[in-house]
């Protein structure tokens, strides 16, 4: 059986079922924010955490002089990675879709459908990737991450204790609170049921039931946390050819990290991660002589981003929570 974008129908309307993920399902860009760079080639500064800290002595005589003070810092220099993909679409599908849409038999564009499917499936790589970042025990200070086991685990909730994992996690950076939280979809549904967060949300009143996110930041907001991140992002594990195999792209870990919503590459910031991007995400599409026998147009989208760990010691990891 030939495979089209769009099979032309005569009679009847097509309607396109197309399978991806939503939108609210991408967390990405929430948990390594977006922040332009002014070229190719970039760079930023790291400064030493001394001498944010330094109380050295700023009195001054009548007559005397006043102390200077030098700060320094280590210039870092980074590259964009350009992430890009097309999709060939023969001029027969095209002018097939025209002539259905001047009939107003179908309002299927199959370059306009080719570009969001290929948006999509960037997006998907993206969240893979940063999943695969926040997730990396490599990505936190060596006393800044843990991994349950056995009856910590919150699975097990006769004997776990979240509350005191998630605080120790939120207060476990350095200096600045582990503001933002990311967790997968599976962690937040057995979290979200435990019997000690319903119990401290309800008042003590009953430990069955579920808690919402906004209650879960409600709870820890006095420790520091404003925001909750719950991956729900599948992903396709099987080899081009084989038959599906989707898992969440998500792990069972959880995170919590300081991020700075204004720090930038030019004028610095803490803030755990972040994503630099050159310009904006293009698309567009080309002629091809080599599609079918007509040739055709192939539908390209791409963007020029690099995902960077700025500052490890305001994170902290919490691995196999369920």
């Amino acid at each position: 059986m030939t495979r089209r974008p769009f099979a032309a129908n005569a009679v009847l309307t097509a309607i396109a079922v197309n399978f991806a993920n939503p939108a609210s399902a991408l967390i990405a860009d929430q948990v390594m924010p977006r922040v332009p760079v002014g070229e190719e080639d970039f760079k930023w500064t790291e400064y030493p955490i001394s001498e944010g800290f330094n109380t050295p002595d700023a009195k001054v005589g009548r007559l005397g002089r006043v102390k200077q003070l030098e700060f320094t810092g280590t210039e870092r220099t980074a590259s964009v990675d350009d992430y890009g993909l097309e999709v060939p679409i023969p001029y027969s599908d095209i002018d097939k879709a025209a002539k259905m849409r001047a009939r107003n038999a179908s309002a299927f564009d199959p370059e306009a459908n080719a570009a969001e499917r290929v948006t999509d499936t960037l997006q998907n790589i993206r969240e893979v990737r940063v999943s695969g970042m926040v997730h990396n025990p490599d990505n936190y200070e060596a006393d800044k991450k843990t991994a349950l086991v056995g009856g910590a685990k919150f699975s097990d909730y006769a004997n776990s204790s979240p509350i005191d994992v998630i605080k120790a996690a939120i207060n476990g950076t350095l200096i600045y609170p582990g503001s933002t939280c990311a967790m997968s979809h599976n962690v937040w549904t057995t979290l979200s049921s435990h019997p000690d967060l319903v119990n401290a949300v309800r008042g003590n009143l009953t430990n069955k039931g579920m808690i919402t996110p906004e209650e879960f930041v409600s709870l820890f907001s006095g420790e520091g946390l404003t925001a909750l991140h719950i991956g729900r992002a599948y992903t396709n594990t099987s080899k081009p050819g084989q038959a599906a195999e989707l898992q969440r792209a998500w792990r069972d870990h959880m995170s919590f990290m300081h991020l700075d919503p204004m720090a930038s590459v030019q004028a610095g910031g803490v803030t755990w991660g972040l994503t630099g991007e050159y310009a904006s995400r293009i698309a567009g599409r080309t002629e091809d002589p080599n599609i079918g026998l007509h040739g055709g147009y192939n539908i390209r989208v791409g963007e020029r981003v690099k995902e960077l760990i700025i500052a490890k010691q305001v994170g902290y990891l919490v691995q196999n929570c369920v």
